[in-house]
């Protein structure tokens, strides 16, 4: 099952997600406050990380059939060339105060986003090419995931080192660095040993994005992986915000940002195996449960203690449930319905993604910091709801059967 070449490439895959995660979370931690600075109005200090979602939702599903007709390894490296251009544009947006031109840089950090989210695919499909069961699948998918703690402990600490790089213009520095940690990820991604898919994988019937996302376990798998995003990304995005209200430093905000990224991707070392174990449907709701509680403990203070403790839980409940979400999806569809159904799937989710992005700085603006963890709420009941009731179908099915 794991084999030399599956252990290699599920490795190189590892080293890119912990590349695009460092260049994300300094993106994070930093974006939301030059947002405030270069925006004409401080509402607007999260629509850079709108734009960044709404370049994740144009090209998801382009990007998905890129991939099918020239294969993951090229059609991955042609996506670090956005990351190079979206670096190099945001640190020239802040050399010369441009907003217009940050959103820019942002749109563009979005379609290297959008390529980067095939990586957890991309472990799938090695994993099936050695294991047809299908058993070594959320095993290869979480083990790429947990790449990202490399960027938990690296990201902030060069957001840190690399802020003042730049006389006069503050963060530019980390900028110059996303372009280069893509300049490497291009480099990694070429080194795959990842054939493209012959021509038999894609005979067979192929069913319309409605046929396949109305089925129950894909809805299930969908839902629970934008609910996941959203309540991640409407309280990650406006926490920076907040503790800047409550008079925390950038140092502390950096600290929490990374506490969050090691809750993400921490746990992807043993996520494949408990899936394994209790199955999807159980880790979406038991990450449904972190997520609540992340709110709970947002809702009781402002102190660092509250930020940090809260942000590392909302790493975890997303891991389990983004996940248990990937690994459901995958069982969805059939093997020529692979690029609609992972494009599709990723379209709609950072369609959601990009409209929670855009509206955070203003939500938190208008309607302030307790506002906004309770709106998530009624989405993580619907989680919880949807996965108790699917789960109990399949126990019901399985039982019959």
């Amino acid at each position: 099952m794991w084999t030399p070449p599956l252990i290699r490439n599920i490795s190189i895959l590892a080293v890119c997600q912990a590349l695009f995660f460092m260049a994300n979370t300094m993106l994070i931690s930093t974006s939301p406050l030059v947002g405030l600075k270069l925006a004409p109005m401080h509402a607007l200090a999260t629509l850079p990380l709108g734009f960044q979602f709404l370049g994740s939702m144009v090209t998801a599903l382009p990007a998905s059939y890129l991939m099918r007709a020239i294969g993951r390894r090229l059609g991955l490296a042609f996506g670090c060339l956005f990351g190079i251009a979206a670096g190099l544009c945001a640190a020239t947006a802040v050399m010369i105060e441009s907003f217009t031109l940050f959103l820019v840089a942002s749109a563009l950090y979005g379609f290297f986003s959008a390529f980067c989210q095939f990586y957890r695919f991309t472990a799938s499909d090695a994993a099936d090419r050695f294991d047809t069961t299908g058993r070594a699948r959320p095993r290869a998918i979480s083990l790429v995931l947990a790449g990202g703690i490399v960027a938990a402990i690296l990201g902030p600490e060069t957001a840190k080192l690399t802020k003042d790089l730049v006389d006069g213009s503050l963060f530019a520095g980390c900028y110059f660095s996303i372009a280069a940690l893509a300049m490497i990820s291009a480099a990694c991604v070429l080194s795959l040993d990842l054939p493209r898919m012959g021509e038999a994988q894609f005979d067979g019937p192929v069913r319309s994005a409605w046929e396949i996302f109305r089925q129950p376990m894909a809805i299930t798998a969908l839902f629970s992986a934008i609910a996941a995003y959203l309540t991640m990304n409407l309280i990650m995005t406006a926490t920076p915000l907040a503790m800047q209200v409550e008079g925390h430093l950038f140092e502390s905000t950096a600290f929490v940002i990374q506490w969050h990224v090691l809750g993400m991707f921490a746990p992807s070392f043993f996520t494949g195996a408990l899936i394994a174990r209790f199955g999807e449907y159980r880790m979406i709701g038991a990450g449904a449960i972190l997520l609540l509680g992340a709110v709970v403990i947002n809702l009781s203070g402002v102190q660092l203690f509250h930020f940090a403790t809260a942000l590392g839980l909302l790493g975890i409940g997303w891991n389990f449930m983004f996940i248990g979400g990937t690994t459901l999806l995958t069982r969805s569809y059939a093997p020529a319905e692979k690029a609609k159904a992972q494009g599709v799937n990723d379209l709609l989710l950072f369609s959601a993604v990009a409209m929670s992005a855009s509206a955070s700085g203003a939500l938190h603006d208008a309607l302030g910091w307790q506002v906004m963890n309770i709106m998530v709420v009624p989405l993580l009941l619907g989680s919880l709801l949807l996965v108790i009731r699917q789960s109990g179908a399949a126990a019901r099915n399985a039982a019959v059967s």
